[in-house]
């Protein structure tokens, strides 16, 4: 008969290495998956930046298609005002020539030597055929005046058309850079949505860190007006960023810019890039409260500088006009008003 061998039992010693070794299996399978679930979300962060930037710069451009069509706009109902003008004076020294061409035709054209002969009164006569002889002048006047007029009036319309013609393409352009930043937007969000709360918080206070100690205290407004600037956009703090919008209900970054220096009486270009040369240029050591602040090598992002290394700007969509470190982005250059 066969005998059967019983396992001894396990030692103590041994089962705690067992439980230690399974302990650290546990706990590196663990660390092994921070990177892998933390990496895709940091991903996420950094594509919504990048959406972010992107959507500012169609904004911008889209602010400068809209800007164009409204001036193109202004200049064709200038034009057509013009061209109207022009109209009725041609219609009034066609009816004048008109009326000429009638009454010497209702005289019966008779021949001049014929006419003196049969006049009763030669002396008169000479005096009527003086007349007729200026009329016929004024007449040649009045017709190299018509067709001056009708040259000008068809140069007139033809670059009235062109105007037209840029007017349809700006509106088109404005229409396709809308809907870039709409889709950029919505992905954004989008993205933002997919991340948990905490990574949106960290997302949030990462967009608003920056260096503070780039500035000093930065002095008193370099003007009256960039005085009154800088109140403005104090009293915007805590409204909505809206894209393509120059308040005063809610803007983007460079509506904001533009309705604030609106209210000190100066008129800034609508884009951010046009407002980089809307005045002096300083550099960044020298910045005091109402200066702008252009953001990025492009110029797609403006703010206004408050003193204490603090801007006031209308940050991205979700994110109120509030106070942020002039450093938060790169800076590309100072602008003075």
């Amino acid at each position: 008969m066969g005998s059967h061998r019983r396992t001894a039992p396990s030692s103590g010693s041994e089962r705690s290495t067992a439980l230690a070794l399974g302990l650290l299996s546990v706990a590196a399978t663990a660390l092994g998956a921070v990177p892998a679930t933390a990496a895709p979300q940091e991903d996420a962060r950094a594509e919504v930046d990048r959406l972010y930037r992107e959507a500012e710069k169609a904004t911008e451009a889209y602010n400068a298609a809209d800007e164009r069509a409204d001036a193109l706009r202004r200049e064709i109902a200038d034009a057509q005002d013009g061209i109207a003008r022009k109209q009725q004076r041609v219609n009034t020294m066609r009816e004048a020539l008109g009326s000429l061409a009638g009454s010497q035709y209702r005289s019966g054209g008779l021949d001049p030597a014929l006419a003196l002969l049969l006049s009763e009164d030669p002396e008169d006569y000479l005096r009527k055929a003086s007349v007729l002889d200026r009329l016929g002048v004024h007449r040649t006047a009045e017709l190299r005046k018509l067709r001056g007029t009708l040259r000008s009036l068809s140069q007139d319309r033809a670059e009235a058309a062109k105007r037209l013609g840029a007017l349809e393409r700006s509106r088109k352009a404005a229409a396709a850079h809308k809907r870039t930043v709409e889709h950029k937007l919505a992905e954004a969000r989008r993205l933002l949505n997919s991340l948990p709360a905490g990574e949106r918080a960290a997302w949030d206070r990462a967009s608003r860190s920056g260096r503070t100690d780039l500035l000093g205290p930065g002095g008193a407004p370099a003007s009256g007006r960039a005085a009154a600037a800088v109140a403005a956009a104090r009293s915007a703090l805590g409204r909505p960023y809206v894209w393509g919008a120059n308040g005063p209900s809610g803007f983007d970054c460079s509506g904001l810019t533009q309705w604030a220096y609106a209210q000190a009486g100066v008129a800034l270009p609508r884009t951010s890039q046009a407002q980089r040369y809307a005045g002096r240029q300083v550099p960044l050591s020298e910045a005091r409260p109402g200066d702008l602040v252009l953001y990025r090598a492009d110029a797609s992002h403006v703010a206004m500088y408050m003193g204490n290394g603090q801007v006031i700007h209308a940050p991205y969509p979700g994110a109120p006009v509030r106070y942020d470190p002039v450093g938060m982005m790169p800076v590309s250059s100072v602008t003075r008003v």
